[in-house]
C-alpha cells in the first residue's frame, strides 16, 4: 500500500537524520547554528516571502552537508585507500557546503545590513 511506502521513506529519511546526527561534527555544529539563527529570522525577516527566503538559506545549509556526507561515507565504504578520485569526490563535497554557507552569510548579511540601515 501506498502508506506502507510512504512509512518506509519517512524511517530512512529519520535514520539518516539520527546517522548525521550521531556521525557528523559538521552537521552537528550546522544544525546548531540554524538553531541560534532561526529566532532571528523572525526579527530581521521584512516580509513573508523575505522570511522563508533566510529559512531556505538554512536549510540548504543542511541538505549540501547531508549529501556531502553520504558521499564520504559511500567514498569510505569502496575503499579507504587513498585515491586522487576519492579526494577529488570529497574536496568537491565540501565545495559545496562552503558554496551554500557562503549563500546563508550572503542572505543574512544583506538582512542585517537592511535592517540596521532601512532598506
Amino acid at each position: 500500500a501506498a502508506s506502507d511506502v510512504y512509512k518506509r521513506q519517512t524511517y530512512c529519511s529519520y535514520l539518516g537524520f539520527k546517522a548525521a546526527f550521531k556521525e557528523e561534527a559538521a552537521f552537528r555544529q550546522e544544525l546548531l547554528i540554524c538553531i541560534i539563527l532561526f529566532p532571528f529570522s523572525f526579527l530581521l525577516a521584512s516580509s513573508l516571502l523575505h522570511w522563508a527566503i533566510l529559512m531556505c538559506s538554512l536549510l540548504v545549509v543542511l541538505i549540501v552537508e547531508l549529501l556531502n556526507s553520504a558521499i564520504e561515507a559511500l567514498t569510505d565504504r569502496v575503499s579507504t585507500e587513498l585515491h586522487v578520485l576519492s579526494g577529488r569526490a570529497k574536496d568537491m563535497g565540501s565545495a559545496a557546503v562552503t558554496l551554500s554557507l557562503m549563500i546563508l552569510v550572503i542572505l543574512w548579511g544583506v538582512s542585517l545590513y537592511m535592517k540596521i540601515v532601512g532598506s
